[in-house]
């Protein structure tokens, strides 16, 4: 019997789609290879970690290559405001796989308190509450029954329709502790496990995601604007979720406007990608591309990832004496 490739598309993306549905495994969050260029994505307690108001805009194509793999959309804007003691921010994503045949979109408000442990030691606990929602197109679905040999895709589906849409609330949390010349972080994501099936079975929940992360901000060259100033930024942040881990471990250098480095991403029990970064960043805009390319077994059909990130300061204002801005990475 001869298939169409459409029609086999099809049933693999069916077939992913229940995986999704019934399975742990594969219930995972997307994620950002310029981690710190989506700061408030990474851990909430980043929310209002600068002094100026900033949006934060970021796209991530993985496995292009792939037709119908996965693009993950992010749009952020955050600040510190003294009269709450602390920042505030919102965030909105939109991940599709299968050219738009199963989309995630989700929308959360953040609050991050500060905490001035001594003169030069900051801490900030931050919490996060969102919505989101999954939708299948199942006009993009073709299923076994619609198939007939040598005709192709002709019948209608006898496949009983399910829900198409399910609502997922969100609650997340995290903190982090700074000075001019250290960093480090917590955060826990999907705090109350919701369920994110288009059945009805425990297994559909999404599991915690823990974040630990952490850097040095090395000077290699003195300026009184920090922006002017060339700095070493080793870093390294670690990622579990459910049976998954990730580590990545890298270092990246800023001369003057240009940013660039590289990072290693170990995956859980194999080597997933090695990433190269270049950015440039001026006293109102910051742009990065990172590129991933791939170790991992998946190299034969999928070699690589990428990723756009635009960063934009809203306004400069003079804050109180008691708000401290982060100087961690800015990708």
């Amino acid at each position: 019997m001869k298939w169409n490739i459409a029609a086999i598309r099809g049933i693999l993306i069916y077939i992913l789609t229940i995986v999704l549905g019934v399975s742990e495994t594969w219930a995972q969050d997307p994620q950002f290879s310029q981690y710190y260029a989506n700061p408030i994505y990474t851990n909430p307690a980043f929310a209002g970690s600068s002094t100026v108001g900033r949006i934060n805009l970021n796209y991530r194509s993985q496995w292009p290559s792939i037709s119908g793999t996965f693009r993950t959309f992010s749009a952020s804007y955050d600040e510190h405001f003294d009269v709450i003691n602390g920042g505030f921010g919102v965030i909105a994503t939109a991940d599709e796989a299968g050219v738009g045949t199963l989309r995630t979109t989700s929308v959360s408000l953040l609050y991050a308190y500060q905490i001035n442990i001594s003169r030069y030691i900051t801490m900030r606990a931050g919490i996060q509450a969102g919505l989101a929602q999954k939708t299948i197109d199942f006009s993009k679905l073709t299923f076994l029954d619609q198939i007939v040999k040598g005709q192709g895709i002709v019948r209608p589906t006898g496949e009983p329709p399910i829900t198409n849409t399910v609502p997922i609330p969100n609650i997340s949390a995290g903190g982090i502790i700074y000075s001019n010349r250290f960093y480090a972080g917590f955060a826990i994501h999907n705090l109350n496990t919701p369920k994110q099936g288009f059945f009805e079975t425990e297994a559909s929940r999404i599991p915690m995601r823990y974040t630990g992360h952490g850097g040095l901000v090395i000077p290699h060259r003195e300026h009184r604007d920090p922006k002017k100033a060339s700095n070493f930024y080793p870093n390294i942040l670690y990622m579990q979720q459910g049976a998954t881990s990730q580590l990545n471990l890298g270092m990246y250098y800023n001369m003057g406007p240009i940013v660039f480095g590289g990072y290693f991403r170990q995956a859980y029990q194999t080597s997933d990608a090695v990433i190269f970064l270049l950015g440039i960043r001026t006293p109102k805009v910051k742009l990065g591309f990172s590129y991933d390319a791939t170790l991992s077994n998946v190299w034969y059909g999928a070699k690589q990832s990428y990723e756009f990130s635009l960063g934009i300061e809203l306004r400069k204002r003079t804050p109180k004496k008691t708000a401290r801005s982060i100087r961690c990475p800015e990708f």
